[in-house]
């Protein structure tokens, strides 16, 4: 702001006016006084803490047991129950295998050896179905006897094998006889059957009521009423 003076002519500027001080507030005393705890109550307090994390994870596996078990205690067993079952391992309920194969020795080292078209195992015993089934046993002097058939069950832990279905038995000295079944013990080398059994070979033809094959084909017993027509003799 200027004004002019009379005299000089000359402006004359007036000093700004300073703003008024604002009026000081009030602040209100506080409540209460901060105080630093004591050593004691900071003990005290982390006894505290030490109790609750120990005492909370019990109270809450205490109120999940009263959960599960209530309906045990009210004695409705029926309505909820909570139950652990062991989840049993998956196991092939049957196994199919095309041309097996199994070879093994006996007692006395001598090879065996059981093939068939195909084997199938049901469940987790070692008892295989066999189709056209094999067995072909080497004697101790290096003969063999053959033996097939239609069908056949063979037990591996036990050596044991049961035939049906047009059982052939051959041997290498030129004898061959076929009856419907048979049963063979093939790390023992023997093999019977009690149903009906036609034989020939060199010495003729022989026809009887079962068979007992022994020490792998060198012994032929055969067994009920039998009947022989024998080459170049009488019958």
């Amino acid at each position: 702001m200027s004004t002019t003076l009379p005299g000089d002519g000359r402006p004359f500027e007036a000093p700004a006016r300073a703003p008024a001080p604002l009026p000081a507030r009030n602040h209100l005393p506080p409540s209460r006084q901060r105080r630093s705890p004591r050593p004691g109550q900071l003990a005290r307090r982390r006894i505290l803490v030490g109790l609750a994390k120990r005492l909370l994870p019990a109270l809450a596996l205490a109120l999940l047991a009263v959960v599960v078990f209530w309906p045990e205690i009210e004695g409705n067993e029926d309505r909820s129950r909570v139950s652990f079952r062991r989840s049993a391992q998956p196991r092939a309920e049957s196994l199919r295998v095309l041309s097996p194969r199994y070879q093994d020795v006996d007692e006395m080292s001598r090879p065996y050896t059981v093939t068939a078209r195909v084997a199938q195992q049901l469940g987790a015993e070692q008892i295989l179905d066999l189709e056209a089934p094999r067995a072909d046993m080497v004697l101790t002097d290096g003969g063999w006897v053959h033996i097939s058939a239609d069908t056949g069950r063979y037990d591996r832990p036990r050596h044991h094998l049961d035939l049906a279905g047009d059982v052939t038995v051959h041997h290498d000295n030129g004898m061959r006889f076929r009856t419907p079944e048979a049963a063979v013990e093939i790390e023992a080398g023997t093999a019977s059957g009690d149903a009906p059994v036609s034989a020939q070979g060199p010495f003729g033809t022989i026809e009887a009521e079962g068979f007992r094959l022994k020490e792998r084909g060198a012994v032929v017993i055969f067994t009920g009423r039998a009947h022989a027509v024998l080459e170049g003799g009488p019958e």
